[in-house]
């Protein structure tokens, strides 16, 4: 979910102090998986994160491309758990960039392998990496074959979608760790202009709160959103430069 205003496209969302963001980039989950010198278990366990974090997009492109739903989990888990088993990071970091581009390249060519010689990590054996029972009725749905997206398009999409949900359940977290998860569920209204959402003036009666300060508390909610989609957007790319132009990806994306 995004601001309908586009704020995440403004420089409070995309620019920010230069050093600060160098310094926090050194502990980033993709930069640690581009930076591993042979075996590293923070390597791993980077990886392994990510993968647990972008399994969607992944998962969707399988579907766009035709195959079906069981054999797509199969494949999803696969894919991953084949990334985590080698142990070699040096095709990682031959790729640099992006998460993004990396997995999608990775995902082509185990794929275009995977049909070569029709093997797949069969149900219900060896470790299930990816949460797939996280999928609800209306994902199944965006993720038909019949969908006219093609396969890359649906794997932008989702992607998109992820950064946003899991930026967006960050600041879920924080709010109901300080008491204010109804306040949260409010706010998150206002970030789009969908019918039948409540009015700065219902949340304020609500709240026993002035529309002023429902303001402001929306202004501060927003931010504090803007600066987790920055942190989201950093754990998957190699460089702080690289922020600004996977954010401005992500809403061409959006807005396609």
């Amino acid at each position: 979910m995004v601001p309908a205003d586009g704020e995440v496209t403004s420089q409070s969302a995309i620019g920010g102090n230069a050093y600060h963001a160098q310094a926090a980039f050194t502990t980033t989950h993709w930069s640690v998986v581009l930076e591993a010198q042979g075996e590293s278990p923070a390597a791993r366990e980077a990886l392994e994160k990510l993968c647990r974090i972008y399994w969607r997009p992944v998962y969707s492109f399988l579907r766009r491309q035709g195959v079906g739903q069981e054999e797509a989990e199969d494949l999803t888990q696969g894919f991953f758990a084949l990334l985590l088993e080698r142990g070699d990071f040096s095709a990682v970091r031959r790729e640099k960039g992006r998460l993004r581009s990396y997995l999608l390249a990775a995902l082509k060519h185990f794929l275009a392998d995977e049909r070569r010689r029709a093997m797949a990590i069969k149900r219900g054996k060896g470790e299930r990496l990816i949460p797939l029972e996280e999928l609800r009725a209306d994902e199944w749905m965006d993720m038909e074959p019949a969908d006219p997206l093609t396969a890359e398009r649906i794997y932008e999409r989702r992607w998109a979608a992820t950064v946003l949900d899991h930026a967006l359940n960050l600041l879920k977290d924080e709010y109901a760790a300080a008491a204010n998860a109804t306040l949260f569920d409010s706010l998150t209204q206002l970030l789009t202009d969908e019918p039948g959402a409540p009015s700065r003036a219902d949340i304020a009666a609500q709240f026993g709160m002035t529309e002023n300060a429902v303001t402001q508390a929306f202004h501060r909610f927003r931010q504090r959103y803007q600066k987790l989609l920055r942190q989201e957007i950093a754990h998957t790319v190699a460089t702080p430069g690289d922020v600004d132009d996977e954010l401005r990806q992500l809403i061409a994306v959006l807005r396609a």
